[in-house]
This record gives structure tokens, C-alpha cells and sequence, in this order.
């Protein structure tokens, strides 16, 4: 029975309201979710990008921006940016600055090329700006629905590869090697043993349906490392830092008449491409890319466009979607209160930063090889008796983590898709927005290059 208030009307407890709430927010139950499961979900993908809450101050650090001002923006930019991308577009999928364009802002723009980190934000400015305009006049929604069938398979099969040498990486399975590239790690040391014996839990674990595998594979290996992997407490609590060095400091004018334009190129495509590619590619794993049903995505891309010029304002890099929500979404995640509840911890390690940073990368690095593992499962959408299919996907996936970029790997598959189809007379075949996409990616190649 529902309890009166002193009118004698019915009045609803606290903690149903609360789910009431909720439900009319994120529609819970007809995407045939829980409010723990999306907790959990967004709770997983945390951990397995909190990374760059201390990665990306370090890179960019070493362009001369202030460590721990570049550190409060990042934190502040990722939540600001999965907030929106889950109470707008009501999608699960988490923002932060992007790892690749953070290497090419500090080492190629401001130590190779000599420009300020002040002109290289202003770069960002101008290429989130551009984006922006691109989202709201459906330019990118048409790139979207020219992107093939084969090659929508191949974006999730090649973020799947990605995913998974990053993560070999982390454990220290896969190390760099200068006569072979890459070779095998050191097989006995206790990171490669904890993220091995991650992986199996995980594995055990979802097998057995146990929710929250992902998230019991990290903590427990992370526990783990303090007895076995040398890892140390390093405290709770701890006061944020200033913003100030780096807030509104961008440069607009240097970069629009000091030869910056290449830069904005570079980073207008990369990031259209990478995280279009990404929002695809863990959208369609999570079920939802349904045909009729498309005005989330739309509302996902107008999200991705917004942080990115919220993100130079701020003081860091090029803001994108992370291709680690794929570790949320098969911990369940469904709808944006994932990407909500990633939000919420990106603000709470302001204050928890200590905290934050004692779970090593090799103990989120089971959880996203896990995650590659499923993804790959997109290959059998392939016709593999067509090779003028085929190939380009195989070209789309493979490229990806041998170029260590997603943006890349679309590229050589939008290209070879377009030549293959020229050659073999198929051209009526070929979405236009195909050819612009190609042409566009050849003129990148040739005239600004292969960063």
C-alpha cells in the first residue's frame, strides 16, 4: 500500500520516484535494462579508460602545457561530454580526450612544427567547430549511410583488433621490438600472469552469467596487484588543482593565419572518421543501430561534435568516443545512464585522483581483449564470395591496428573499396558519398600526409 500524506493522498516513496526518474530519462525497460546494470556498465568503462586522466596531462605536458591543469580539463571534459552524449543522445558510449590526436597536438604540431600549445588549441577550436557545422547540416549522417554494409562490419571488426592490441599491450604481452616491430613480452612477470589470469575469469565468469564479470576480472586483478605486482596504495583523497593556466588560453588568430590550416585538416579528419567509426562501431554492438531508428545516433553525433570545441576551451586536445565503451556495453550497458555514471566518476577523481590511478593497465587490459575477442564475431555478416566486398573489409580491419589508428584503417578501406569497385566495372554499386570519402582521404595522403 502507498503511503498517505496529511491530505490522505497517496504519495510515492522516494526510491520509486527515484526509478520513475529514470526510466523517463533513459527508457530502461524497453531497452531490457536495470539501474544496476547500467551502473555496473558504466562503472567497468571507467576503468578501463581512466587511463587518461593521467596519460593525456603527461603527453601533453610535454608540449609545455601545465600538468595539473591539463589534468582538471581532462576530467572536466570527459564528464562534461559523456554527460551530454548520455542525457541527450541517451547513448552508452563515454567521451574523453583521444588518444592518438593528443600524441600528434604535442609532438607534431608543437615540438616538430614549433607552434604554441596556445595556436595548436586554437587548431582544435577551428577543426570541433567545423565538425559542428558538418553534424548540423547532415553532411555526416550521409557519410554514415554511404558507409557499406561490408565496411560497417569491418569498423567493428577492426576497433575489435584495436581494442585488442592495446590491450596486449598494456599487459606487457605484445612489446616493440626494433628488428620485428613486435614481439613477445616477458611471459614471467607478474603483470603478464595477473592479466592472464584476468582474462580467464573473465571468461569463467561470463560463461557463467555472472553479472558484472568485466568488473570483477579488473578489481580482482587490481587487488591482486598490491600483493603480487608491486602496486601501491597511494591514498584517497586530494584537493583539485587550478584550470586557470589553461582555461580559454587557445590561440584563433595564430592558427588561422600562421599556417595552421594542414593542422585543422588533420584533425577535422581524424576526428570525424575515428570517432564516427567508434560511435558505429560500439553502437551496432550494443544492438543499436536499428533501421527506422536512427535519431539517437544523430543526437550521438551532435554530442561528439560539442565536446570537441568545449575541450579546446578547457585546455586539452581533441575530444572523442572511446572505443573502451564496448567493454560497458557487454557488461550490459544499454542506455546513457552507462555514460551518465561515467560521468559522475570522471568528476568524482577530481577530489579522488590518488585512488583513481592505483588500477594498473594491465588489469583493465583482460577486460578489453575480452572484449575484442566478441567483436570479431562481426566477420560472418561478410559475403566472402564477393571479393570486391571482402577485401576492402578485410583491408578496413586489419589496417586499423597496424597503423594504430581507426581513422586510418577507414581510410585505405574507403579508398581500395572505391578502386576495387572502379576496376571489376561495379561503379553503379558505389554510394557517392563514397567517392567524396576516397577523395577526399587520397588528397589528405598525397598533400598533408600520413599522420
Amino acid at each position: 500500500m502507498n503511503a498517505k500524506d496529511l491530505t490522505g493522498m497517496p504519495t510515492t516513496p522516494p526510491q520509486a520516484a527515484a526509478t520513475g526518474l529514470l526510466e523517463r530519462l533513459f527508457k530502461l525497460r524497453e531497452h531490457g535494462t536495470t539501474p544496476r546494470t547500467e551502473v555496473i556498465a558504466g562503472i567497468t568503462t571507467f576503468l578501463t579508460m581512466a587511463y587518461i586522466i593521467f596519460v593525456n596531462p603527461s603527453i601533453l605536458g610535454d608540449a609545455g602545457m601545465p600538468k595539473d591543469a591539463v589534468f582538471v580539463a581532462t576530467c572536466l571534459i570527459a564528464a562534461l561530454g559523456s554527460a551530454i552524449m548520455g542525457l541527450y543522445a541517451n547513448y552508452p558510449i563515454a567521451m574523453a580526450p583521444g588518444m592518438g590526436l593528443n600524441a600528434y597536438f604535442a609532438y607534431a604540431v608543437v615540438l616538430h612544427m614549433g607552434f604554441t600549445w596556445q595556436a595548436a588549441l586554437g587548431a582544435v577550436f577551428i577543426s570541433g567547430c567545423l565538425f559542428l557545422v558538418v553534424t548540423l547540416f547532415g553532411i555526416r549522417r550521409h557519410i554514415i549511410d554511404g558507409i557499406p554494409q561490408s565496411l560497417r562490419s569491418a569498423i567493428t571488426v577492426g576497433i575489435g583488433l584495436f581494442l585488442a592490441l592495446i590491450a596486449l599491450k598494456s599487459a606487457g604481452i605484445v612489446v616493440g621490438d626494433k628488428a620485428t616491430l613486435v614481439t613477445l613480452g616477458d611471459l614471467h612477470s607478474a603483470p603478464v600472469i595477473l592479466a592472464v589470469l584476468g582474462f580467464l575469469a573473465i571468461v569463467a565468469l561470463d560463461k557463467a552469467r555472472v553479472p558484472g564479470a568485466i568488473l570483477i576480472g579488473i578489481v580482482g586483478v587490481t587487488v591482486a596487484s598490491f600483493f603480487f605486482g608491486g602496486n601501491q596504495f597511494r591514498g584517497i583523497f586530494s584537493a583539485p588543482p587550478s584550470i586557470a593556466p589553461t582555461f580559454l588560453q587557445l590561440d584563433i588568430h595564430t592558427a588561422v593565419t600562421k599556417g595552421l590550416l594542414n593542422v585543422v585538416l588533420v584533425f577535422f579528419l581524424v576526428e570525424l572518421f575515428d570517432a564516427t567509426g567508434t560511435l558505429m562501431g560500439v553502437a551496432k554492438r550494443a544492438g543499436l543501430l536499428v533501421p527506422g531508428k536512427m535519431e539517437r545516433l544523430n543526437k550521438s553525433l551532435l554530442a561528439d561534435s560539442g565536446a570537441i570545441f568545449a575541450g579546446s576551451l578547457l585546455g586539452t586536445s581533441s575530444t572523442t568516443a572511446y572505443v573502451e565503451s564496448a567493454a560497458g556495453v557487454q557488461a550490459g550497458g544499454r542506455t546513457g545512464m552507462t555514460a551518465l555514471t561515467v560521468a559522475v566518476l570522471f568528476l568524482a577523481c577530481l577530489f579522488i585522483a590518488p585512488l583513481a590511478g592505483v588500477v594498473p593497465a594491465y588489469a583493465t587490459a583482460p577486460a578489453l581483449f575480452f572484449v575484442a575477442c566478441l567483436m570479431l564475431r562481426e566477420l560472418i555478416d561478410l559475403n566472402w564470395d564477393d571479393t570486391t566486398e571482402t577485401v576492402p573489409a578485410a583491408v578496413t580491419a586489419l589496417a586499423m591496428p597496424f597503423t594504430y589508428s581507426i581513422a586510418n584503417g577507414l581510410a585505405f578501406g574507403f579508398i581500395t573499396y572505391a578502386a576495387i569497385k572502379l576496376l571489376t566495372g561495379r561503379v553503379r554499386e558505389v554510394h557517392w558519398m563514397v567517392w567524396v570519402i576516397a577523395a577526399v582521404f587520397l588528397f589528405k595522403f598525397f598533400y598533408v600526409g600520413g599522420h
